[in-house]
């Protein structure tokens, strides 16, 4: 019997279907579905037309997408489908998410703090040591920190992380049966068992220039915040910037003196609103609300001396059962209108019970 995973390589496989397509496709059709259905039915499908189901149609190659499987399960790696539970679940935000990823590694990629840190591969003093400081800050805050593996301030990002005890991910624009570059092979040994190496390529891909795009919106589409620490006005970092803005994520940027050529694409960004300017780890802690709270001289509780309504009262409630959440989830987890969240949250917030983070979440004070 075929495996199931060999329609599912396969269908990355297929020319003129890229992910977006095969998404479309995956509505409608199961991957075997897809190489057994008639060519008239697939012509049908929105944004498949007559060329790509003709390209199913006549794809053949499935013995390369057994080599595949034989990879996988001779290196032990962990193939995920954008219907798995283990597949990076904000990735599924993002309208040209990859349907399939190789991952080999022992970090959560669904873990609840996720961080992008990218930068120049020609870094300056100044951008180590605002790279470093930035980690050093970042230790013991639970998060997870992904990067791109490349020379520069990616590879400073994957060693400072393993050195701090943080877990990194790296994102690759080839196959997972080689390193590029070749230098960081040791650590990217060491981000198995500290993280991991994650990709949509399968072996054999070589690390194209036209592929170090596909890889930084992975980076950018899987993490909750993406920081550029030192870039030019082009370049990779600039471009996971921009593709984080689209995918509506944050965005932060170390400021530079404007006489540095590598600080020009940080002072941008910030200069027309696309990132927030940050100057250490803990503003970024602050301003994703992962900050520990502050130590305070205990008082007695607050809700002796406030009678709060039955709506107040529901959303306290959700607010004790987890951390921060944004508007959207305590309305639907709630049960209530969204005209009657809103009205508890402003008089919960102007009692001083919650208080309100950025990007519209909200925290039990």
């Amino acid at each position: 019997m075929e495996h199931p995973l060999m329609y599912r390589i396969a269908l990355t496989l297929v020319p003129h279907i890229g992910p977006v397509i095969a998404r479309l496709l995956l509505q409608h059709l199961s991957p075997e579905e897809i190489f057994t259905e008639k060519k008239t039915l697939l012509e049908r499908i929105d944004g498949v037309g007559k060329l790509r189901a003709d390209s199913i149609r006549r794809f053949k190659d499935f013995a390369r997408a057994e080599a595949e499987m034989a990879f996988i399960e001779e290196h032990r790696v962990i193939p995920l489908f954008l219907t798995d539970a283990g597949y990076p679940q904000r990735l599924l935000n993002c309208y040209d998410a990859p349907v399939l990823l190789y991952y080999k590694g022992n970090a959560d990629l669904n873990q609840s703090r996720i961080i992008a840190v990218v930068g120049s591969r020609s870094h300056t003093e100044y951008g180590r040591l605002v790279c470093e400081k930035l980690l050093d800050d970042l230790q013991g805050s639970g998060a997870l920190v992904v990067s791109g593996l490349a020379y520069g301030i990616d590879s400073l990002v994957h060693k400072r992380s393993l050195k701090t005890g943080l877990l990194t991910v790296g994102v690759l624009a080839h196959g997972l049966d080689k390193i590029y570059p070749a230098d960081h092979f040791a650590m990217a040994k060491e981000m198995i068992s500290q993280g991991g190496l994650l990709t949509e390529f399968v072996t054999g891909t070589q690390p194209d220039r036209h592929h170090f795009p596909s890889r930084n919106r992975i980076v950018a589409g899987m993490s909750d915040a993406t920081l550029v620490v030192e870039t030019e006005v082009k370049g990779g970092s600039m471009i996971t910037a921009e593709l984080a803005n689209g995918y509506y994520k944050d965005v932060f940027a170390f400021p530079g003196r404007t006489i540095d050529k590598k600080s020009n694409g940080c002072n941008h960004l910030i200069r027309t609103n696309r990132a927030q300017l940050i100057t250490d780890g803990k503003q970024l802690l602050d301003a994703m609300g992962w900050a520990p709270p502050k130590q305070t001289v205990k008082k007695k509780p607050r809700e002796l001396f406030i009678e709060l309504s039955s709506e107040e009262k529901i959303v306290v409630e959700l607010l004790q059962g987890r951390g921060p959440a944004d508007i959207d989830e305590i309305h639907l987890r709630s049960g209530l209108s969204s005209s009657r969240v809103a009205v508890a949250v402003l008089n919960l917030e102007m009692q001083q019970v919650i208080q309100a983070l950025p990007g519209k979440r909200y925290q039990l004070l």
